[in-house]
């Protein structure tokens, strides 16, 4: 790993650990809640612990002025729900752009098992390539999505971050297999530090005893937008997930001092 990508990851996590709140969404889903006012959301979430927030390059000069120093991460690539096939993830933007914007970091999202996957290992192979050359860090989103393919299988996801490793990312985030035994095997399968998405909201405690399952198994973090950016209240919620992340709380202990209502 060169200097410069290692000063650079840095930027993105603490001490080895990762919170990155991805809010690239408004090219998937549209202005949500959440992001009509990305401003405040940004500076909610920074304010509330966040290492790194992620975004497409459109949107940079919204983020700068509200992060309150953290690290800025530019996606990409994308697709719409709302399009032909919501896996065939399509290039938004080069590192050049990425750096350009200000980024610290450039992410990708690889599905493994889609009927486009051919086309994104060839895509993330020459992106980890052009950002090795100007000591950028690649966050690859490895997930295991396409006809037939369970999205929590831990073979499938070993599959996934091991894909990502081998075509030179520096950071991969995966989906959550649903306990810590079985996403310790995930985990093994790379020796690069693992972050786990958060999906669709599923409750404030729930979300984070999957974030503590995940720590348990030996990851490096999470990569959780809309379970924080659409919270009532994104700063208390980014403070839970960092107590979690960086504090090695259990759930209740970091929605209590969030001071957040742990629910029964």
């Amino acid at each position: 790993m060169n200097t410069g990508i290692q000063a650079r990851l840095d930027r993105i996590g603490t001490d080895g650990k990762f919170l990155t709140i991805p809010m690239d969404h408004g090219l998937t889903l549209g202005a949500v809640r959440g992001l009509v006012d990305i401003e405040s959301t940004v500076d909610a979430v920074t304010r509330g612990g966040a290492d790194a927030v992620l975004t497409q390059k459109g949107v940079a000069p919204r983020v700068h002025p509200n992060k309150n120093d953290a690290g800025y991460i530019v996606h990409l690539n994308g697709s719409t729900a709302g399009g032909p096939d919501a896996n065939d993830k399509r290039i938004t933007g080069t590192v050049e752009a990425a750096v350009k914007a200000g980024a610290d970091a450039v992410s990708f999202h690889i599905n493994v098992g889609s009927e486009s996957e051919p086309e994104q290992i060839t895509d993330l192979g020459e992106l980890t390539e052009r950002a090795d050359e100007l000591g950028i860090p690649v966050l690859a989103m490895a997930y295991a999505r396409g006809p037939g393919v369970d999205g929590a299988d831990p073979e499938r996801l070993s599959h996934a971050v091991r894909l990502a490793e081998e075509l030179g990312a520096d950071v991969v985030k995966t989906g959550y297999s649903g306990d810590a035994g079985s996403f310790a095997r995930v985990v093994d399968a790379t020796r690069l530090p693992v972050l786990i998405a958060g999906g669709e909201p599923a409750g404030d405690k729930a979300s984070l005893e999957a974030v503590r399952g995940a720590m348990d198994a030996g990851a490096a973090g999470v990569s959780m937008g809309r379970t924080v950016f659409q919270h009532d209240d994104p700063e208390a919620m980014t403070r839970a997930v960092s107590g979690v992340v960086h504090d090695d709380r259990t759930a209740e202990e970091a929605l209590d001092r969030a001071g957040l209502a742990v629910e029964a």
